[in-house]
């Protein structure tokens, strides 16, 4: 019996750790594009940036400790280029790896800026060698123009603005993360950027960029303002790592490519189960709504199920979460669960300071936005999980702002 896990992720260190923790004694090897054995993506964007911030990206566990501790085999340094569901093996720069069960924790990568290649200071966010760049340009002093007003860039912003840097946005849509939180939460969301000094340029678009030496000096815009820029980060999405399964069989979603599986983690073939970034998994919790989340607590959570699962696919049960996920910006928190697709949003603004929006689908209560309310996030989980009718979760929301 073999266990491969594809993707040195969060996801795929939770599928090896899980195996074990189950008694399952039999092979694992890991798979993983980059150098690095898994490490923490969290903090990159949020600890790691500060000026105090931790000098480096350390792994949850050495190399050696994978080998020795957990008996796992490495194959770091490559990515995986070809899955051969028939003969049920994974193909990696030339080498056949065999397998009886499969966990696909691949991830996404990040979108580049067109016209950056070759560009000093453009960076993404999403490896630990990306977070060093973004770091050591802050620890020069860098004016830092952010594209795309999403969490991840949002993050590098706030980041900036807190060592007293110029910090710019440049979002496409007249509010940020209007698509993500609503409108009305993503005006407040704003209203944080505005108040710390960092500027936004909204319902514009970038045309191009200055540089000078090879260097990025400028950011060009839709109106044909021109910010100066030492820095810029590219925060316009990620695409699921999937290339390597296309012809595969494994079913993926037309819409970003990313592997569809039911609610228990599985494609479909048989063996093959998908977790993290990577996966649209049907949530029962939703009305079967499929779900590709890029949050911390999903990889965790899917990659230890889908190993169960795939080592012992008699026993898979669906799995229903409450999505969770959290963003620092400047001094706030931003705290969300559940799914902002809904019929309506109800925002308040509690007497005792910060922000809350609830979201209705039908009759009942779905998503839970706070800023700066940690204590009741999680009470609106519990209100989501229980499928309480909307009214009682109005009324929750009512007695929490007196």
């Amino acid at each position: 019996m073999a266990l491969v896990v594809v993707g040195a992720s969060l996801a795929g260190l939770r599928a090896v750790e899980a195996a074990r923790r189950d008694g399952y004694r039999g092979r694992i090897v890991l798979i993983g594009a980059e150098d690095h054995p898994p490490y923490d993506r969290l903090p990159l964007s949020k600890s790691f940036l500060a000026a105090d911030g931790p000098g480096r990206v350390d792994p949850f566990h050495t190399e050696t400790a994978l080998r020795d501790e957990f008996g796992v085999e490495l194959m770091l340094g490559a990515p995986a280029d070809g899955l051969d569901t028939a003969a049920r093996e994974v193909s990696v720069a030339g080498t056949a790896v065999p397998y009886d069960a499969l966990v696909i924790a691949t991830g996404a990568t990040a979108r580049r800026l067109p016209g950056s290649d070759g560009v000093a200071g453009v960076h993404t966010l999403r490896t630990a060698e990306d977070a060093l760049a973004v770091r050591a340009a802050l620890d020069g002093g860098a004016r830092t123009v952010v594209i795309g007003a999403g969490f991840i860039g949002s993050e590098v912003a706030a980041a900036a603005r807190k060592r007293g840097l110029a910090s710019t946005i440049v979002e496409t849509l007249g509010v940020p993360l209007v698509r993500a939180v609503g409108a009305e939460a993503g005006a407040v969301c704003a209203s944080l950027h505005r108040e710390a000094g960092t500027e936004l340029r909204l319902s514009t678009t970038v045309t191009g960029l200055e540089s000078d030496g090879g260097a990025v000096t400028g950011v060009r815009l839709s109106t044909g303002e021109v910010l100066p820029a030492d820095l810029v980060v590219a925060g316009i999405g990620v695409v699921p790592a999937t290339g390597w399964l296309v012809g595969s069989g494994v079913p993926l979603h037309e819409r970003d490519g990313g592997v569809v599986c039911d609610a228990t983690l599985s494609t479909g073939i048989p063996g093959v189960y998908a977790a993290g970034d990577v996966a649209h998994a049907s949530n029962p919790l939703f009305d079967g709504e499929l779900m590709r989340l890029e949050h911390w607590t999903n990889a965790a959570e899917q990659g230890a199920a889908a190993a169960r699962h795939a080592l012992a696919p008699e026993s898979a049960r669906a799995l229903a979460p409450v999505p969770y996920f959290w963003s620092d910006w400047y001094d706030h928190r931003i705290q969300f669960v559940g799914t902002p697709r809904a019929d309506e949003v109800v925002a308040a603004v509690p007497e005792a300071g910060g922000f809350t929006a609830l979201y209705r689908r039908g009759d009942r209560v779905v998503g839970a936005l706070t800023i700066d309310r940690p204590r009741e996030i999680m009470k609106y989980r519990r209100h989501i999980a229980g499928r309480a009718p909307w009214p009682e979760a109005l009324a929750f929301a009512a007695g929490t702002a007196a």
